[in-house]
């Protein structure tokens, strides 16, 4: 009877035990873990909001730069951590809505593996050369490209901007050879060196070099020009009326996570980022504020998901 007793006890304090955690985090510090290299949007991203999240919460915020595999390195070392929501995913449309459609025998499952804990921003792609090149538009690049009778080759750093430079092919009719990188600070380095002559990357990423000049922009993804580059036409006024998408960026954790965890990362990330400093911060950037809440979030990412089903049938694409 004692017995019983004692374990009735034990399953009831379980709750409040579990509870008392919840309320006490975070006791140490947080990483969070960016599948691209250090200088991409994401990461600077993930070092903004950190830093403002770490002095709220009073506890160190790690930025992990774990590149390779489209995502799927750093996605493993975030699904082999605890779900104790000290290890958090910074990832984009490419990891979470694009390797499913790519790729087969996936190690992970985006929308079982994880949950999200708020959308942080939304931006076009951007095709972008040297800035001594001589093409000044998609237009100059194709026209050349098919002259030559050789294929374009348009660099990548994850299967989300292959996919894009796939549909620049499909809609212009040339033949791309996709030339991949482990990050877009690489491919960036070899476009201004002359090594490689195109590139689609996420336009926040390539701000700071178009700015001094390193880098010229032929066209952004977005249905519209950006305030901060109104000489960057868009895609459709490129002529491609159809040609629209955009990179996004949310934070994760693991989908076994506690709701009165991931619930409090949510408020903490959402005040940071109503905070002057961030509003500041984003308003410097070529991408607007998402700001959705876990399930907002997740009906997004899964709207996205049958969006690029939709783009790689029409790009001919097939899991590889």
């Amino acid at each position: 009877m004692m017995r019983k007793l004692a374990t009735a006890l034990l399953l009831g304090l379980a709750p409040l035990a579990a509870f008392s955690q919840a309320a006490n985090f975070p006791t140490k510090p947080i990483r969070i873990v960016v599948p691209f290299n250090a200088g991409s949007g994401a990461d600077a991203g993930s070092r903004f909001y950190g830093e403002l999240l770490g002095r709220l919460f009073g506890q160190t915020v790690l930025v992990e730069n774990r590149p390779g595999g489209s995502g799927i390195i750093a996605i493993q070392g975030v699904k082999s951590a605890p779900a104790d929501g000290y290890t958090i995913l910074m990832a984009s449309n490419s990891p979470m809505t694009v390797n499913p459609v790519v790729m087969k025998n996936l190690p992970y499952d985006p929308f079982k593996d994880f949950r999200p804990v708020i959308g942080v921003s939304k931006g076009p792609v951007a095709f972008i050369v040297r800035a001594e090149s001589p093409y000044k538009t998609i237009k100059d690049l194709v026209d050349a490209t098919r002259k030559s009778g050789l294929p374009l080759q348009v660099g990548n750093y994850s299967a989300g901007y292959e996919l894009v430079g796939a549909w620049l092919g499909t809609v212009s009719g040339l033949a791309v050879t996709p030339i991949p990188y482990k990050g877009g600070a690489l491919m960036m380095t070899d476009i201004i060196g002359g090594q490689l002559v195109t590139g689609a990357i996420d336009f926040s990423g390539a701000a700071t070099l178009i700015r001094e000049r390193r880098l010229r922009a032929l066209a952004i993804t977005s249905d519209q020009r950006d305030p901060l580059f109104p000489d960057v036409p868009t895609m459709k006024e490129s002529g491609y009326p159809d040609f629209e998408t955009y990179v996004w960026s949310s934070f994760f954790v693991r989908a076994e996570t506690p709701d009165d965890v991931t619930n409090k990362l949510y408020e903490g990330f959402r005040k940071v980022m109503a905070s002057p400093e961030a509003r500041a911060y984003q308003a410097s950037q070529p991408a607007m504020l998402m700001d959705l809440g876990p399930t907002e979030m997740r009906a997004f990412v899964s709207a996205e998901y049958e969006r690029f089903k939709r783009v790689a049938h029409s790009a001919g694409i097939e899991p590889r």
